[in-house]
């Protein structure tokens, strides 16, 4: 018979358990060396802009106008509002199944979800063949797209996701028959001509103050990086008329100055690819010029393009360059694995996730979730009938402890980083494609421009955590936190 008397919860958190994260670190999945350092490269959108909340709903709401006026989809879905956190980035998208799923190619890993309702993990297993895996040929392809699955790493498609999950609740909520894949389609094409159609650019435009959030620490970074002698440079898929007002109201009008290039409508990731676009240089009121690009002159804009002539043209490769931008995909995978480039993913869910693991509540319940799942290994041994009743009665609570750590983060999807015991597959593909990560760019005002980020060495499943004496990363004091206090 298994006799054990269980510790309160709270016992059992060492005395030195992080509580502090700070939002502000940069955390390494590569050791990178800001020394070795010269040129700095950024995206636009969510890297040197961040967007407040207001815009997801602009864009949900008129992507959903549009599906009901130009698709005539049924004007009851006009009543489902956007729901700000009921997405979560990297989730795929079963575009047969309509299921949203947050799997590491095991389904049942992070919860799915079948329009706005949860979707029974025993379901979901057999939806896919009685197992839990989904077979690669299903899967989205390296950049995250695929024939039968789509994977959602963009920012922006947190409204995609909803519209889409809103759009089946209706059908299904109805017993009204559809088809998913031309649901998916025209979700996709009604989200598409938001940007097409330059309502996003009209908005952000015209109203910079109520969708760009404090510009001053974007031009503290570009401005420190400069005096050190840094080489800046820019390369973006938005138009220049629309990054020309953003970068003016955050930096000033002397925005240009900074960049040494200046890349707009990039077409990324074809840019990093593509061999064969020549740059178009821009004049000074956006109009298209034909001269041939010999050179990428500080303060000149150009178009289009591609990343060998870059190459090129300016002689920057390896490891002195490191690029930031926001899709693990378009932005960062390319320049990681075929040009050498460091990267840096910009990740701005870093400061909802920072504040729950810092809670006392999470630490708490992680704190209990690891005991039982160690009694459970250990204990399993036990065979008699009393002894597997206490087991039955652990998993049990394991189960919904792991249930309520999730919900502390997302109700529907939980962390982006982890999924129960595993990480996420935006997780994994966060760690392979970028060097450092942080919530913005801001967060490099908090360090020396000499200073190097070393990864954590944490314990392989067959290595003793031996390194316990290692400082926490989101914990270590930064260099010049106080010092920049007074712009954040």
């Amino acid at each position: 018979m298994l006799l054990l008397k269980i510790t309160a919860p709270f016992k059992l958190i060492p005395p030195g358990a992080c509580s502090i994260l700070n939002p502000s670190a940069i955390y390494a999945n590569n050791e990178v060396s800001l020394e070795e350092v010269d040129i700095y490269g950024f995206d636009y959108d969510y890297t040197l802009a961040l967007y407040s909340n207001n815009l997801d709903t602009m864009i949900y709401d008129t992507a959903r106008d549009f599906l009901i006026e130009h698709f005539k989809y049924p004007e009851g879905i006009h009543k489902y509002d956007y729901v700000p956190n009921f997405a979560a980035r990297g989730l795929h998208y079963d575009i047969q199944k309509v299921n949203i799923d947050g799997h590491t190619f095991c389904v049942c890993n992070r919860f799915a979800s079948r329009g706005l309702k949860p979707v029974p993990d025993e379901e979901v297993v057999g939806l896919y063949g009685g197992t839990h895996h989904v077979p690669l040929n299903q899967d989205s392809g390296f950049y995250g797209k695929g024939p039968k699955m789509k994977q959602f790493m963009d920012v922006f498609s947190l409204p995609e996701m909803t519209l889409l999950a809103v759009a089946n609740d209706y059908f299904i909520s109805n017993d009204i028959e559809y088809d998913p894949v031309h649901l998916y389609k025209d979700v996709s094409e009604a989200i598409g001509m938001v940007h097409l159609k330059g309502f996003m650019y009209k908005w952000i435009t015209q109203d910079l103050e109520k969708f760009i959030l404090s510009g001053e620490p974007t031009r503290a970074v570009l401005q420190r990086l400069v005096s050190q002698g840094k080489k800046l440079f820019l390369i973006t898929n938005s138009p220049f008329s629309f990054v020309d007002k953003g970068m003016v109201y955050m930096v000033g009008q002397n925005w240009r100055e900074f960049f040494d290039a200046i890349i707009v409508q990039a077409d990324k990731p074809h840019f990093f690819n593509d061999c064969f676009k020549p740059f178009r240089r821009l004049d000074s009121n956006g109009d298209l010029q034909w001269d041939k690009i010999n050179s990428l002159e500080k303060g000149q804009i150009y178009k289009q393009g591609n990343l060998f002539e870059f190459l090129r043209l300016t002689g920057w490769r390896g490891s002195k360059v490191l690029y930031f931008g926001d899709h693990l995909y378009s932005d960062l995978a390319d320049l990681m694995l075929r040009h050498g480039w460091r990267t840096g993913a910009i990740v701005p869910e870093l400061i909802h996730e920072t504040k729950v693991v810092n809670t006392k509540q999470y630490a708490l319940g992680l704190t209990w979730l690891q005991a039982l799942t160690g009694l459970l290994e250990r204990m399993q041994i036990h065979r008699d009938p009393e002894s597997q009743k206490v087991l039955q009665e652990w998993m049990k609570e394991r189960e919904e402890l792991r249930a309520v750590t999730k919900n502390l983060f997302n109700p529907q999807f939980g962390s982006i980083f982890r999924t129960s015991h595993n990480p996420t597959y935006f997780s994994r593909r966060l760690c392979r494609f970028s060097d450092v990560y942080m919530a913005s760019i801001s967060c490099l005002l908090n360090y020396d421009l000499s200073y190097t980020f070393y990864p954590r060495r944490t314990p392989l499943q067959h290595e003793a955590p031996l390194w316990m004496d290692q400082l926490c990363t989101g914990c270590m004091k930064t260099p010049f936190l106080e010092e920049m206090a007074l712009i954040r």
